[in-house]
């Protein structure tokens, strides 16, 4: 299954208001895609990462950026652009705003999913209907039922639950580095500069899967799909309406004439 196949099932099965997204992490300049813009160059200034994802996602765009495009101090650690020092190893980024001391706030960013100088590259993120190249992981964002949904599909082979891990920060690295590292799917609720600065919206959650795991997913869809589990969710209407006294009433004037 190629990413357009896979788009047009996601289309089909779950209906997401903005494009479902590739994520691919390539190692040289010239396997970029050719259309693929560069923050920098191309915009005039740096971004963070969950904004190449909400470029991709709501605009269409396919976006390149390694170290020198990106703003967030977060994930330049993260994605292995910079090492960590001592000042972000002991907590003091998440002191005071997400924990209440810099050893919680250490345990915080021990918890980042991280890439090694080595597994870093060029970060691509790019609409699944435009892709110039195979992703390593793919993301949707879609409301808690398209979520459901998604997870659903994923299940049907597998059975069991899908185990996600949740921190109200640095979903950039939930989202494509913990599916690479581990081959697993992952349940996103999108952290606060998500929302922030590539404006998700507060009904909106995050699927990300590898995409090796594609056609098994297509496949989980169809199968639960006949089984009844759909997007949009079917409301139960067979049942009869009450209605207030004076409603009532006027139905009991309409019997009496028969």
């Amino acid at each position: 299954m190629n990413a357009i196949e896979l788009n047009q099932a996601l289309q089909m099965y779950v209906r997401t208001e903005t494009f479902p997204v590739g994520v691919s992490i390539q190692k040289e300049e010239a396997a970029l895609p050719s259309k693929a813009k560069r923050p920098v160059r191309d915009l005039g200034y740096p971004i963070t990462i969950c904004q190449a994802v909400g470029f991709s996602r709501r605009y269409g765009w396919s976006i390149a950026m390694n170290g020198a495009d990106l703003s967030c101090p977060i994930a330049q650690v993260a994605f292995g652009y910079e090492e960590q020092p001592a000042f972000y190893i002991e907590g003091h980024l998440a002191c005071g705003m997400y924990t209440d001391s810099l050893e919680n706030g250490a345990k915080s960013e021990l918890d980042v999913p991280k890439f090694s100088a080595e597994e870093s590259g060029y970060y691509v993120s790019f609409p699944l209907e435009r892709a110039e190249i195979e992703p390593d992981v793919v993301v949707i964002y879609g409301n808690a039922a398209q979520v459901m949904r998604l997870v659903a599909g994923m299940l049907y082979k597998r059975g069991g639950s899908i185990p996600s891990t949740f921190s109200s920060r640095a979903d950039c690295a939930d989202i494509a580095i913990k599916p690479i590292q581990t081959g697993q799917p992952q349940v996103i609720v999108p952290c606060y500069g998500d929302r922030l600065f590539a404006q998700t919206q507060d009904h909106e959650m995050a699927f990300s899967f590898h995409f090796r795991d594609a056609a098994e997913l297509v496949e989980g869809l169809v199968g639960t799909q006949k089984g009844g589990i759909r997007y949009p969710i079917p409301s139960f209407l067979r049942y009869q309406a009450e209605f207030p006294p004076t409603y009532q009433k006027l139905a009991g004037m309409f019997g009496e004439k028969n």
